[in-house]
């Protein structure tokens, strides 16, 4: 690694415009995504009855897992397709993707619709992803890459963090709508700042056609991995995205279920009350907000974390990385206080600094030029592997070890309590429109199960006196039923409020003893990393070290 010896201000100079004008479009893009994707885990299992989709996490997990996964694979052969088309049209074909999926993901509510409108997303993804980052590698160098994809990472959650915070307020006064039609407005103004602002460099293109390029890329993604350098880092960073993906994934969820933060809510609401409005919702502050920490930790610390990291090695620096982040992430799944959930996401978002775009400019430094788009989507690697080892964590494994409703439900059995099933508008609307001999459309039209602000006390009233005054026996339709509406019954036949229910789901099933899981990825990785350090790096290291000690003292 080339020391840089220029002053921090001098090296920011040293970046040139397409390198600006990629880390704005990153910004707004990353703003598209987690404004939806920050609140995402939320609303697909929030109750119906407040706009959610009432899903459960199994569902939750496959969709924001395996297609997520999806997305980070598919830049392997988008990469080489934006090396032969152009960066500038395959951005255009990104955005107009993004702009119609962002859109129509507000308008379905299905299980399957919901995942197939997902996907499309994700496609549009992946033709961003490796042209941005290809455009940074383009334009900086061996002394400017760490702290170039430093930047480039602030500007990731610059975006991070304005986008689900807007998200979050809006959702509150508007609904949930709007946070989909947020998304599709802030990606039509990159596709403005790409056709008015971003000029394509004269690149010499590959003289092949796509298709052999797709199929080639495959091959030639095996041919970079024989770099152990490379081959083995991707692999022991999967453990590191798996702990990330967590943020978000399964850590909004989980303060949703089991972290009391009425006591921050109130004192924002007496002291600076226009911020407890936007922070908070039912006496709570909105879990998505406690997130938006790690982002914006990143957006006042990162350039100056990695402008130290550039005085590192590489893989000390991501090693270091791993162990803040582990301790981090391990505090907050640790207990249902609010102060651990703040100060371990703090401290992981600085772990999260040292070693995300050092793992970056690490691949780039060794990508030959012409292919900056297919090296930099071997970075997704281990991305995409993360999320299809998150989908089991966030899905499978939350529902049986830590979801409240489901905890909730084994409780009310083994009481032998009676309680309704929890029924979403999909299966109410499904069996109801059956039994009425109604079209779907018609059945939720007269009932107005497309309303924002579902009242299922209302629909079920208005559908059983229908029913009635027709003569039809709707007595195996299952009758809607929302999360919110069983844990009030709930606290009225065991005499608890909401807390003290919560307080006895926790001792009777410790909730968090998914944190083994978590922080035992996390160590894991510390572990195989360091000695990939030990036994790959250092010895590497030390041959080039004499050679060019050799070389020094043959030229004297």
């Amino acid at each position: 690694m080339t020391e840089n010896k220029r002053t921090f201000v001098q090296t920011i100079g040293s970046l040139n415009k397409n390198f600006w004008i990629a880390s704005v479009m990153e910004l707004f893009e990353r703003w598209a995504w987690y404004g939806i994707y920050g609140l995402f885990s939320i609303y697909l299992v929030g109750s119906t009855d407040t706009g959610g989709l009432g899903f459960d996490h199994i569902q939750k997990g496959n969709i924001m897992g395996n297609i997520v996964a999806i997305l980070y694979l598919l830049p392997l052969f988008f990469g080489v397709i934006a090396d032969r088309i152009g960066y500038k049209l395959s951005l255009t074909i990104s955005y107009i993707i993004l702009i119609a999926g962002y859109y129509f993901l507000g308008e379905v509510s299905t299980y399957t619709q919901v995942y197939i409108v997902f996907l499309l997303v994700a496609i549009g993804a992946a033709f961003f992803k490796p042209v941005a980052s290809a455009i940074v590698a383009r334009n900086t160098d061996e002394t400017t890459g760490t702290l170039g994809f430093g930047i480039f990472y602030v500007m990731v959650n610059i975006g991070g963090f304005i986008g689900p915070f807007l998200s979050s307020a809006l959702r509150n006064s508007m609904g949930w709508k709007i946070i989909f039609i947020q998304a599709a407005v802030v990606i039509t103004i990159n596709l403005l700042i790409l056709l008015f602002f971003y000029k394509e460099p004269k690149v010499e293109k590959p003289k092949d056609s796509i298709g052999n390029a797709i199929k080639d890329s495959v091959v030639n993604i095996f041919i970079a991995l024989k770099d152990i350098r490379l081959g083995i880092l991707l692999l022991l960073m999967v453990g590191f995205w798996t702990m990330f993906n967590q943020l978000f994934n399964t850590l909004p969820n989980f303060i949703d279920d089991w972290v009391d933060s009425s006591a921050i809510s109130i004192w924002f609401n007496e002291n600076i009350p226009f911020l407890g409005k936007i922070l908070s919702l039912d006496g709570q502050i909105k879990p998505e907000m406690f997130t938006q920490i790690d982002a914006l930790m990143i957006v006042l610390c990162q350039v100056f974390v990695s402008y130290f990291v550039t005085k590192m090695r590489h893989i000390s620096a991501v090693i270091r990385g791993a162990v803040i982040a582990t301790i981090g992430i391990g505090l907050t799944f640790y207990s249902g206080n609010v102060w651990f959930t703040i100060i371990g996401t703090m401290i992981f978002a600085i772990g999260e600094m040292m070693s995300s775009p050092t793992v970056s400019s690490f691949i780039a430094l060794i990508t030959p030029k012409g292919k900056e788009g297919l090296y930099q989507g071997t970075y997704f690697l281990p991305v995409a592997a993360s999320y299809f080892v998150t989908s089991f964590i966030s899905g499978n494994l939350y529902q049986a070890w830590s979801d409240k409703l489901s905890l909730l439900q084994k409780e009310m059995g083994k009481r032998n309590i009676e309680m309704p099933d929890v029924v979403t508008p999909e299966q109410f609307s499904s069996a109801g429109s059956k039994a009425l001999n109604m079209s779907l459309a018609d059945f939720e039209e007269k009932f107005g199960l497309k309303e924002e602000d579902l009242k299922w006390e209302q629909i079920r009233s208005s559908f059983l006196e229908y029913s009635d005054e027709k003569g039809i026996d709707v007595s195996e339709v299952p009758l809607a039923f929302s999360k919110n509406e069983y844990f009030t019954l709930a606290e009225q036949k065991l005499g608890m409020d909401h807390w003290q229910m919560v307080d006895m789901l926790w001792e009777t099933y410790n909730p968090n003893k998914i944190w083994y899981v978590i922080v035992g990825i996390g160590l894991f990785s510390i572990l195989t990393l360091t000695i990939y350090d030990r036994l790959i790096i250092r010895p590497r290291e030390k041959r080039l070290a004499e050679i060019e000690s050799g070389v020094e003292n043959n030229k004297i």
